[in-house]
């Protein structure tokens, strides 16, 4: 990561000046002049200048800690600004300036198994018209990615875009529905990995050996849905379909628990989800708590004696009702128990792969880098994505590595965490 003394490159929202002239560089626009993040490693003051708009801006200057505070002293306007949405480089995710050591991006994530967490690439969530697959396996192999963990959506025909453009649930599942719908989409996902020849990893050995020249797929659902309130269909999901990782929850508040885009109805993880949580212990399915509420992931923190996935989300300071994004609380619940969460390449919020590794970044200020990776929501996403071929894998290491990460810790990222998690999950 950035040292002390080097000249470095930041993103982030600058503030008005205070009585002394000095300006304090954030992760979001404050609502007000005094509403500025508590922690002095969420904030970086930039001595008084003349030279310097507001807004958000890219700066590059000396970095150096004082005793209170982070201080970017000769700081100057660098290549551009970002947009309004852009995160906060904070002082461990600082971009290095140029004259940082020169590192082979492919060469970086050489040799490794590196993973999306979160995928539903192919057209895979094309059900109920069979659409023709796009290709997934020729792009892995372009850039370098091992493997897809590749997911139904088991409350797809429940859920659509309503009228204040969220999200919702627009009607109650017939009995059975789901779980029939869900052994088509099954079923299309083995379809997809055959078109594509790419093996289906079922155990740790598979996922440890995966390397991109043969890319390979996790079968993954999103959504506890297709259980029905039925537990023992995991086990059949397990054996039929070699489900090895499970997302809890989704867009409709079901028998597993609460989340995030709707208003609470259990109180977080009711105790058939902490049952399904348990089964997947003893089975050996990833657990993945992403798209549900705070309450939720607090719990099965408590009921989980394997690390916990959090697939795709970024990191906010101030989160809105109803938000995808998550809390530093949030955030390192997931590392409390040796899990990793998956950061997402919406455009609005990353508008460049630069963003993108500052996203990273600064949820790995937050967690640590043993904690964080890439899941990418691909064909999933509602809006346009920063990161919208696996082509693009180079890309995106090439911005960690300019954003001061480490090759060990971009291999880490790029898949090792994941990995780990898996290994541990399946143990």
């Amino acid at each position: 990561m950035a040292h002390l003394g080097q000249r470095v490159r930041v993103d982030g929202w600058l503030t008005a000046p205070d009585l002394t002239g000095h300006r304090q560089l954030v992760a979001e626009p404050p609502c007000c002049p005094g509403c500025l993040p508590g922690s002095s490693d969420g904030r970086i003051r930039i001595p008084a200048s003349r030279h310097l708009a507001g807004g958000a801006v890219r700066l590059e200057g000396i970095l150096r800690r004082d005793r209170t505070a982070w201080v970017l002293s000769d700081a100057r306007p660098a290549a551009r600004g970002i947009g309004r949405r852009s995160v906060l480089a904070a002082p461990p995710l600082l971009c290095l300036a140029a004259g940082a050591p020169q590192t082979d991006p492919r060469q970086a994530i050489a040799g490794m198994p590196t993973v999306d967490v979160h995928s539903h690439a192919g057209k895979l969530l094309y059900v109920r018209t069979q659409a023709p697959f796009t290709p997934v396996s020729e792009p892995m192999r372009q850039g370098g990615l091992a493997v897809a963990c590749l997911a139904i959506v088991s409350d797809a025909p429940t859920h659509r875009i309503m009228a204040d453009h969220r999200i919702h649930p627009y009607r109650d599942p017939a009995p059975g529905e789901l779980h029939a719908y869900a052994q088509r989409a099954f079923a299309r996902l083995h379809a997809l990995a055959a078109d594509q020849g790419m093996p289906i990893i079922a155990d740790r050995a598979a996922l440890l050996a995966a390397r991109p020249d043969r890319p390979s797929a996790v079968v993954a659902a999103e959504g506890g849905d297709f259980l029905e309130g039925n537990p023992d269909r995991l086990d059949e999901a397990y054996a039929r379909w070699q489900l090895r990782h499970l997302q809890l929850t989704h867009y409709r508040v079901n028998e597993l628990g609460d989340i995030q885009t709707e208003e609470p109805v259990h109180g977080g993880l009711t105790d058939l989800g902490a049952e399904v949580v348990r089964r997947c212990n003893r089975l050996g399915i990833v657990v993945d708590v992403a798209h549900g509420t705070l309450d939720l992931v607090r719990r099965a923190a408590t009921v989980t004696t394997k690390p916990l996935v959090l697939s795709h989300t970024s990191l906010t300071t101030r989160p809105r009702p109803f938000t995808r994004l998550i809390t530093p609380e949030h955030a390192r619940l997931i590392a409390s128990t040796g899990g990793m969460v998956g950061i997402w390449p919406v455009a609005a919020l990353f508008p460049d792969m630069a963003a993108l590794a500052g996203g990273i970044a600064r949820m790995a200020a937050i967690v640590g880098v043993d904690h964080v990776g890439l899941g990418t929501d691909s064909m999933g996403l509602v809006g346009p994505a920063t990161f919208d071929s696996y082509a693009q894998l180079p890309d995106l290491a090439a911005a960690l590595l300019a954003t001061g990460f480490s090759v060990e810790d971009t291999r880490k990222i790029m898949g090792g965490n994941y990995t780990r998690v898996f290994a541990a999950s399946l143990a």
